[in-house]
């Protein structure tokens, strides 16, 4: 009985072995030194690694791969989907997770309004704890480590006067945990960024109308005691007009001789943005203010003849808006053009948009080298006398609500979490933006040539409506692309297959995901539950450093 399945034609046993799972699969090879190199045929393995992560056939073998199995044993046993360690020192929401770039620190901010600084040593352990609250925060919601992990950059929510909310960005040294400087950044959700090892940029908002205002990009020295009054601890980047009640949000920086060396103008995906217009200096005066409004509206009638009834007629946020359009074609600044001889590129990536205060574009604009610094004139004027404004390099539709943005570790790829709009709505009124779909689309963008590369990512989902929705922070490593969802789920993804490997579930909603990045097989997630979740591979599992096994041993490429 025992000899009998051995004597089966080696075709016969390819087609059984068809219908069979991976760990099945495995378990057969173990029969007979013939069932052994069957179940190892390359064939086989590549149907079953298209059938089980539901590839496409178009797709092919990820480059410097040496077979379908080992590509199989590669995503089941290297993603980090086993649930390692619970962390609960957070009292509340924990809103992001962030690694310095050694990998041997994590920073996490949570509605509790502190910031913690941990130890990645497994187990991970609690090293420093700063509480904001004596510093009239409501809670901190961002953090971010400079290039050579001496210092911390954290955001959050400042009460200010009659209970309005801005946001303040800290800075702490990581030798003691001490709190160096403090920064304005308005709205909040600027977060802020690091743009070097010692300068970070912050945003400022200043309204001029209804839906109408100006972004300001400032860039900030992290040590800010001024030791002669000739020294600047703040300079001003760009100062960016904001229409129909839009912002910019979530900064960040971008750095890769690469980026944009094949975007040419307008595409599918990517137009030159129209000029902007916004209000002038923070230090003008109101009067000053009107007169540069009435001066808009004279140049608009020159342009119109006289003002007449249009038909139909204007809203009065229509009006405002044609007339900063028109503000805006005599008073920005044309953009400076491509820039190439340096090594290196920086350029900021923001949210922002045009037609309604949910951010549905991404802004673009590349950073010059006396922009590097605040040395030099402390508002950088480049401009002439009637150019108030700064225009972007390039803009990125999205028709839908961006609610996360990430860069793969090299600065080619920007992966975007959006919820889609519907299709061919009509935006009438800005205050009034579209419905969002519940599914997020994870999309993928090229940053050489500004094009979408893939077919969006899906699997996590979102709930809350467009003028509640909030931002899940994405992080993205070398194979891996990872996010939260509302749905109390975190979702991994290979890069290159687009195939989803793994839920890393939670109790509530997941906010934050963050790989090691020194060590990919290593994720945290942070969640509404109050609680860091600590995630290893099954491979990571099997190296001799004490780690806890993971559950099913006897199943490892069980996904």
């Amino acid at each position: 009985m025992a000899a009998g399945p051995s004597l089966l034609p080696d075709s016969i046993l390819y087609h059984i072995f068809l219908n069979l799972g991976p760990v099945d699969l495995l378990s057969a090879g173990l029969v007979c030194r013939r069932w052994y190199q069957v179940s190892r045929d390359e064939f086989l393995w590549k149907e079953l690694f298209y059938h089980h992560y539901h590839v496409q056939r178009h797709v092919q073998r990820s480059p410097g791969s040496d077979s379908w199995y080992d590509e199989f044993q590669r995503l089941s046993d290297g993603a980090p989907c086993v649930e390692v360690e619970r962390l609960r020192e957070h009292s509340d929401q924990v809103l992001h997770i962030s690694f310095s770039h050694s990998g041997d620190l994590c920073a996490s901010c949570s509605k509790d309004c502190t910031a913690k600084i941990w130890s990645t040593r497994h187990p991970l352990s609690l090293l420093h704890s700063a509480n904001m609250r004596p510093h009239h925060w409501n809670y901190t919601q961002f953090s971010q480590f400079n290039s050579d992990d001496t210092l911390l950059l954290v955001s959050g929510v400042f009460v200010g006067p009659h209970n309005s909310c801005a946001g303040e960005i800290a800075v702490f040294s990581l030798d003691g945990f001490h709190l160096l400087s403090r920064v304005r950044n308005k709205p909040y959700d600027v977060f802020g960024c690091w743009l070097n090892n010692s300068h970070l940029v912050s945003g400022n908002l200043h309204r001029m109308g209804r839906v109408t205002s100006c972004s300001v990009l400032w860039l900030n020295k992290a040590f800010q005691d001024v030791e002669s009054e000739n020294l600047n601890v703040v300079k001003r980047l760009f100062k960016i007009q904001n229409l129909n009640a839009s912002t910019i949000r979530m900064v960040m920086v971008a750095e890769s001789p690469d980026l944009l060396v094949e975007a040419g103008g307008k595409g599918e995906e990517v137009e030159q943005r129209p000029p902007p217009a916004q209000e002038e200096e923070e230090a003008e005066d109101e009067g000053e203010e009107d007169a540069q409004i009435a001066a808009a509206l004279q140049l608009f009638m020159e342009d119109n003849g006289q003002l007449q009834e249009p038909e139909p007629p204007l809203t009065d946020e229509q009006f405002e808006t044609k007339v900063a359009q028109w503000y805006a074609k005599y008073r920005t600044k044309e953009a400076d053009g491509p820039h190439s001889g340096e090594e290196s590129k920086k350029y900021l990536i923001f949210t922002t948009g045009s037609l309604t205060y949910s951010p549905h574009q991404i802004g673009i604009k590349q950073l010059l080298p006396h922009q590097m610094s605040t040395e030099g004139p402390v508002l950088g004027e480049e401009r002439g006398p009637n150019e108030f404004f700064d225009s972007l390099d390039h803009v990125i539709n999205i028709h839908g609500h961006i609610i996360g943005m990430g860069l793969s570790p090299d600065h080619r790829f920007l992966y975007v979490n959006s919820r889609s709009w519907p299709k061919d709505c009509v935006i009438s009124n800005p205050m009034y933006p579209p419905p969002i779909a519940e599914e997020i689309e994870l999309r993928v963008y090229d940053l050489k040539t500004l094009r979408e590369v893939k077919e969006p990512l899906r699997a996590h989902r979102a709930y809350t409506p467009n003028n509640e929705c909030f931002f899940i922070f994405l992080d993205v490593s070398k194979d891996f692309v990872a996010s939260g969802a509302e749905d109390r789920c975190g979702y991994i993804w290979d890069r290159h297959y687009n195939a989803c490997l793994a839920t890393l579930p939670h109790d509530d909603v997941v906010n934050s995901v963050a790989f090691c990045p020194v060590d990919q097989e290593l994720l945290l997630s942070a969640s509404d539950d109050c609680s860091i979740k600590v995630w290893r591979s099954r491979r990571s599992l099997r190296r001799p450093h004490n780690l806890p096994r993971p559950p099913s041993w006897s199943a490892p490429y069980d996904t």
